[in-house]
């Protein structure tokens, strides 16, 4: 594990698996009612056919529970444990309708975030080898699951950006491009986004090159965020302001292949949408038998 991670949001865990059971129509399953007595009983392992980090275990005990309370899942290795393809995650007993009409929402739910949190440490890892920077999330994240993705980031070794629109400020390309056409500099839209803001949230903003980045600086910028630079390029940067009261974010495209190289530049943050919205699924499976 990395440390100290904070869990979901009981009550968003709980919407999320009730939307994703209804979703699915679980207690609608005509295949099991069709073919399975109601007192048959079942058990079942979760077997991870993939490599990688452990991550939503309380996401599928909270499937199995809302389904039926007769299920007990016994977990062996917790969020955060790291298993080899082969090796065993869970068991599982009860009801046998119940763990049928429920597997395939558990799997999707931990395969999903057994995947975030598996690219979050590959990432975090290699980020380590090139220097300190912290490897953050986006909001790129799939609708309606942030709060499950954004915690598979955190058991992976990362940090989550800001959640939502109102927790900070960022003045991206295109609020620039807008401002501009109104005749505002880079100093001015800071300060009037700093006028529009609470005083307890810091400000950020994009650039695209040094001399944006020098401007940004200048105005007070807490955060730069340095969007599609090269490394050499963001090193320039940061060399130029060291020791300054201001955090360097790099940002766009990076991957496992050049985030070693983007960590070496100095920076302190590395935000990577890739975590949430390209990190392939972990294949586990739910292996069932009747008894």
């Amino acid at each position: 594990m990395f440390g100290y991670i904070l869990t979901p949001d009981p009550e968003e865990v709980t919407r999320i698996v009730a939307q994703a059971l209804e979703e699915d129509r679980a207690f609608h399953d005509v295949t099991t009612r069709a073919l399975v007595p109601p007192g048959q009983e079942g058990r079942g392992t979760f077997l991870f056919k993939s490599g990688g980090v452990v991550c939503g275990m309380d996401a599928a005990r909270e499937v199995f529970a809302q389904v039926s309370g007769d299920i007990v899942l016994d977990v062996i290795v917790g969020d955060g444990a790291v298993l080899e393809p082969g090796q065993v995650a869970a068991e599982i007993e009860g009801p046998l309708a119940a763990i049928l009409s429920s597997e395939r929402v558990a799997l999707n739910l931990m395969q999903r975030m057994s995947g975030i949190a598996t690219m979050t440490r590959r990432m975090t890892q290699r980020a380590a080898e090139g220097g300190a920077a912290q490897v953050t999330d986006t909001r790129k994240t799939t609708p309606g699951l942030r709060e499950l993705e954004r915690y598979a980031v955190r058991v992976g070794g990362g940090k989550n950006h800001r959640n939502t629109l109102e927790d900070g400020v960022l003045i991206k390309d295109n609020h620039i491009a807008a401002a501009q056409r109104r005749g505002a500099t880079i100093a001015e839209v800071i300060a009037q986004a700093r006028r529009g803001a609470s005083h307890l949230l810091r400000v950020e903003i994009e650039v695209t090159d040094a001399a944006m980045a020098a401007q940004a600086v200048e105005a007070g910028a807490e955060v730069v965020l340095l969007d599609n630079m090269t490394p050499a390029q963001m090193h320039v940067v940061v060399e130029t302001h060291l020791g300054k009261p201001v955090l360097f974010e790099a940002s766009g495209g990076i991957t496992l292949d050049t985030i070693r190289a983007v960590a070496a530049t100095g920076v302190h943050l590395i935000s990577v949408g890739a975590l949430t919205h390209s990190a392939p699924a972990l294949d586990i499976s739910l292996e069932i038998e009747a008894v």
